[in-house]
């Protein structure tokens, strides 16, 4: 059997993942234009914010002047500049909501594309890839990473757009106005600005540690409630809140520290701001008394708003770092499903068996879950058409992987398997599995009515069809019970013993009506009664219809036509059930185990 319960990992350890960003920029391509309109929308938004501190200046030097002026204030160019500043500030509002909106569509958008692919992609991994990734941690790279990732971006990018604007206009504007001063003010701000890159050094790993624990903790949620009655049964809850305890607390601790890493940097931002405030008005005010400098009074409010915006883009820079080291480490995650192997391209296979005869036949098969562990060992056989095929043998016998390879579920690695004297490897996968019924032991059902769970993609099922089919796996009469019929809907509201639930798959698998059949323990559910009306059926089922049979009680495939013997990968006797017996060999053995009664 493969390996089970493989969660993907990550190096908590790595840096910012540039490469996963590099990525995700190229995924949001068809946003391209919508991203142009992000950027100018931006700067357009910052121009206010760059000029106005000039304006304001311009506002102090009319006021100081009409103060030492006799004739007062020049009230028609004050009200010019106000107006002029309103008018500016309105206009910058406004466009810088209208790229808020933008990009909050454009995120929501991204998102929406990438959960689409990798959902399409996870229908085009091999199967070897589910059994060794936890379906929980799969479902929080579809939640919690795409989430982190929408969220990051809609909170984040515009934000960080319009600060490097801003920095860089603040930067150019207050060099413009006095060097002196520009120097102060950047010296201080620039304290906070590499206080905020060393501490957001040390909270990548938190990061992305912190994903890593989300998607386990999900994993650990979705088997222990997936099989709730198992840990109930064996009074394991203790056990399992142990293990999620353990978890909790590793996440806990592990957001903790990244988050609280960096909260200290707003605090260090916050200090050198207040710091430039203080050099600014304490260097200006000297240069003034010292009529230095050719500064005003303008100049000092100037440069003090402006010392202001210059450290606004450097706190949106420690915030937005926390935003994208999630993004960082969601999307490594994110684009480490998209980036695995595919299934093989197979659009260039023409062949289609169409009107299935039924033979199949086994030709030196080899095959291993792992390639340095093989597990069937050259198997061949060959089975005609209407044939009933038994496949017994003990625990790890190599029963379910022969009906995985017969299913194209696993490719062999060696050897060929033909229907109808075509390889299946020549055939599309889709064509090989429209060819096969299979009924498996777990039962599989949807929330949605019992009709639709019974035509399961088929088309053009007749309700004498489903009746007939109902009827004979013994579902008629409790079909009939329910209120709406075969419009009742199967959700947590309807409670469904084991039995019912194998019993609808058995229906599901009749209604295909393909010309093979898979059976795998299929009765293992039912109780005695139920499982002879349904043997009852299987025999009707397999008339005509070439049949593989895995059943671990022995008594229920006396009548298969051919009954393999497997272990240990290995075809080691054949025949029918009276001849194997007759053998007084392994088959015989298990057999009789069955009636043994152990002291």
């Amino acid at each position: 059997m493969p390996p089970m319960g493989r969660n993907m990992q990550i190096d908590p350890n790595a840096k910012m993942d540039f490469g996963a960003l590099g990525k995700l920029i190229k995924f949001a391509k068809p946003f391209l234009l919508s991203i142009v309109l992000i950027v100018l929308c931006s700067l357009l938004a910052t121009v206010p914010n760059i000029i106005g501190p000039r304006l304001i200046s311009n506002l102090m030097d009319i006021i100081t002047k009409g103060v030492k002026n006799i004739e007062g204030v020049d009230m028609t160019a004050f009200s010019k500049t106000c107006l002029f500043l309103l008018c500016l500030y309105a206009i910058g509002a406004f466009i810088s909501y209208l790229s808020q909106w933008m990009m909050v569509n454009t995120t929501q958008g991204l998102g929406k594309n990438l959960r689409t692919s990798l959902n399409n992609k996870l229908n085009n991994l091999p199967l070897k890839y589910f059994d060794g990734t936890l379906i929980g941690d799969i479902l929080s790279r579809f939640t919690n990473d795409i989430d982190t990732i929408s969220q990051a971006l809609s909170q984040t990018a515009a934000t960080l757009l319009s600060s490097i604007v801003i920095f860089i206009g603040v930067i150019i504007m207050m060099f413009s106005i006095n060097v002196t001063l520009s120097l102060v003010s950047i010296g201080c701000s620039l304290f906070g600005f590499i206080m905020m890159f060393t501490l957001s050094k040390k909270a990548r790993k938190y990061f992305n540690s912190r994903q890593k624990n989300l998607g386990e903790i999900n994993g650990h949620i979705e088997e222990i409630y997936t099989n709730h009655h198992v840990v109930k049964s064996f009074n394991g809850e203790d056990k399992a809140i142990e293990d999620f305890d353990k978890k909790n607390e590793e996440l806990y601790r592990n957001s903790i520290r990244a988050n609280l890493i960096m909260g200290i940097s707003r605090p260090f931002m916050a200090f050198s701001a207040n710091l430039a405030y203080a050099a600014i008005f304490i260097v200006g005010i000297s240069f003034i008394l010292s009529g230095k400098g050719n500064i005003t009074y303008g100049t000092i409010i100037s440069f003090t708003i402006y010392a202001r915006l210059f450290s606004q883009p450097l706190n949106s820079f420690a915030q937005s770092m926390t935003s994208i080291l999630q993004a960082s480490a969601a999307s490594k995650r994110i684009f480490e499903v998209l980036e695995e192997e595919e299934l093989e391209d197979e659009s260039d296979k023409q062949i289609i068996v169409t009107d299935c005869k039924g033979d199949v036949a086994f030709n030196e098969v080899h095959f291993g879950y792992k390639e340095d562990t093989e597990i069937i060992h050259g198997f061949t056989g060959n089975f005609k058409a209407g044939q009933k095929v038994a496949i017994v043998g003990p625990t790890g016998a190599g029963k379910t992987t022969i009906v995985n390879l017969l299913m194209r579920f696993y490719e062999i690695n060696s050897g060929t398997i033909t229907i109808d004297g075509v390889s299946i490897k020549d055939m599309k996968r889709e064509n090989v599995r429209d060819l096969f019924d299979m009924i498996l032991q777990d039962t599989w059902l949807f929330e949605g009515t019992i009709k639709e769970n019974l035509i399961y993609n088929q088309e053009n099922v007749s309700s004498q069809r489903l009746n007939e089919v109902c009827k004979a796996v013994g579902l008629r009469h409790f079909i009939k019970s329910l209120p709406q019929g075969y419009d009742t809907m199967l959700d947590a509201s309807l409670s469904l013993s084991e039995g019912q639930k194998q019993q609808l798959t058995i229906a599901r698998a009749m209604i295909k009506d393909s010309p093979l059949l898979i059976l795998d323990e299929a009765t293992s559910n039912v109780d005695t009664r139920t499982e002879m009306i349904i043997q009852k059926a299987m025999d009707e089922l397999t008339k005509n219809r070439t049949s593989f049979v895995i059943a671990h009680r022995l008594s229920t495939i006396k009548n298969a036509d051919i009954i393999l013997v497997l272990n240990k990968g290995d075809i080691i006797e054949t025949g029918n059930h009276e001849e194997l017996l007759e053998k007084k060999g392994f088959y015989a053995q298990l057999y009789n185990s069955q009636f043994e009664v152990v002291a």
